[in-house]
């Protein structure tokens, strides 16, 4: 299952992806925006899409913003996610050697066509090498040290 979410920034974008996951006849579900309202959040549809792909089994996310970046910074703040701004093949073939979670794209800096190469080559099955591999063991290992620092208790960051 592939989540969805945009603030208004990216929901032109999040709309076109979907008409275009529905002719892949990929399994998708949309957790907003569902209109366009220029006054939301993109944290508030992050933090929906990250908890929908907590909770699965392979779930996977896509966020759109402005620009992805706003996105990517609240998608990787919740804990086990790892999320990743593409914005190009390359960019979506990397995201795709880390395993991440979620991508983000940006709805003012991307052109569906593109969007459309980038969840492609994503979601492509791949084997991923040991050093990938390693790599991202370290990146759980200093969200594990972090999350339990003091600092995260009494939410004074």
């Amino acid at each position: 299952m592939i989540y969805l979410g945009s603030d208004h920034a990216g929901f032109d974008l999040k709309e076109k992806i979907k008409e275009f996951l529905q002719r892949e006849n990929y399994e998708f579900e949309d957790m907003g925006a569902y209109t366009y309202d220029e006054g939301d959040d993109y944290p508030n549809y992050a933090l929906k899409v990250c908890k929908k792909v907590l909770n699965g089994d392979k779930e996977k996310g896509i966020l759109f913003c402005g620009t992805g970046q706003g996105m990517d910074i609240a998608a990787n703040k919740v804990p086990g996610i790892l999320a990743a701004v593409c914005w190009n093949e390359e960019t979506a073939k990397n995201a795709n050697k880390l395993n991440v979670d979620i991508i983000t794209m940006g709805g003012r800096v991307t052109r569906p066509e593109v969007a459309e190469k980038i969840i492609k080559i994503w979601l492509n099955p791949i084997e991923r090498d040991e050093r990938h591999i390693r790599r991202i063991k370290k990146v759980k290992e200093i969200e594990r040290q972090f999350f339990r620092h003091p600092l995260f208790e009494d939410d004074q960051i």
